[in-house]
């Protein structure tokens, strides 16, 4: 399921109502929005939680909005600003900057963010007064895109990422890179990899279809949360052996496969799970009890 989450639930609190409505066994999400933040949520259910890491590593569109000259403790609007400036950037000097922040660059997250430090959540130390200076590391920023500047104060931004990019620390260093202070006011994430925005339902129309016991309207397959894997088409004992979680062997010329890499293995037209290639064997990595 695409649930568009709304401002105020964590992405917890989104996955248990859904949970509860659909009286799911398992259901685990695809990636945490922020409380003040809104958007894509997929939401997968029973056998579908096995896909979640790879939906977690899908590309990612955010669209958001940075008020410049305050810096605030929590790098959006929740927390108390911290530092000030009068500096304002001009749109040139903005649309100047956006090709520093794209491609791989290196990142410091937020002090407020669910990275673990000895245990611990980072969020959870700095709301206990020990902020932690976090090490930058790399992410993958695809597009940067300029949306508008529809005041001194603000401008709105959309970009594409990988996984592990913090928006908000993206505020933060365009506002620094800029000369001045700065914090998101709004973020709505619009795409997790195929998932759109056309795609996505909110929490209100599922109490009412669950209400008529229509809930299926909004259940996607299986397969859709690994479409930009390769698929391989097994059937008789070869089908019968990878659903044992036993390893295959395939021809090292296999029309439209990778030599090595992640597969989607399906027989019967339903999938059987995920597979790993290397050269001429298909091993199982997560296998479907469908």
């Amino acid at each position: 399921m695409i649930v568009d989450k709304p401002l105020g639930l964590t992405s917890t609190q989104c996955l248990a109502k859904v949970r509860r409505l659909t009286d799911a066994a398992k259901a685990g999400h695809g990636g945490t929005l922020d409380p003040l933040a809104t958007g894509i949520l997929p939401i997968a259910l029973g056998e579908a939680t096995k896909t979640v890491n790879w939906v977690m590593g899908a590309g990612k569109t955010y669209r958001f909005t940075v008020r410049w000259g305050e810096g605030t403790e929590t790098d959006d609007a929740e927390g108390p600003v911290t530092q000030r400036s009068d500096i304002r950037p001009d749109r040139a000097a903005i649309e100047t900057m956006l090709p520093k922040f794209t491609g791989e660059i290196m990142q410091r997250p937020p002090a407020y963010s669910a990275i673990k430090v000895d245990g611990q959540r980072s969020y959870d130390l700095a709301r206990k007064g020990d902020v932690q200076d976090l090490a930058a590391r790399p992410i993958r920023i695809d597009a940067l895109r300029l949306i508008d500047c529809p005041d001194p104060d603000h401008a709105i931004f959309e970009v594409d990422c990988g996984k592990g990019a913090y928006v908000r620390a993206l505020g933060r260093d365009f506002a620094l890179f800029l000369g001045t202070y700065g914090h998101i006011t709004a973020l709505r994430r619009t795409r997790v990899g195929r998932y759109g925005e056309t795609a996505a339902f909110s929490l209100d129309s599922l109490e009412e279809l669950c209400q008529k016991d229509a809930a299926h309207a909004y259940l996607l397959p299986i397969e859709t949360a690994l479409d930009d894997i390769p698929a391989l088409v097994l059937t008789g004992p070869q089908a019968d052996r990878l659903k044992h979680g036993q390893p295959i062997k395939i021809a090292l010329t296999a029309p439209g496969l990778p030599p090595e890499g992640e597969l989607l293995v399906t027989a019967d037209g339903k999938p059987v799970g995920i597979a790993e290639r290397l050269a001429d064997e298909v091993r199982p990595v997560r296998l479907f009890n469908l």
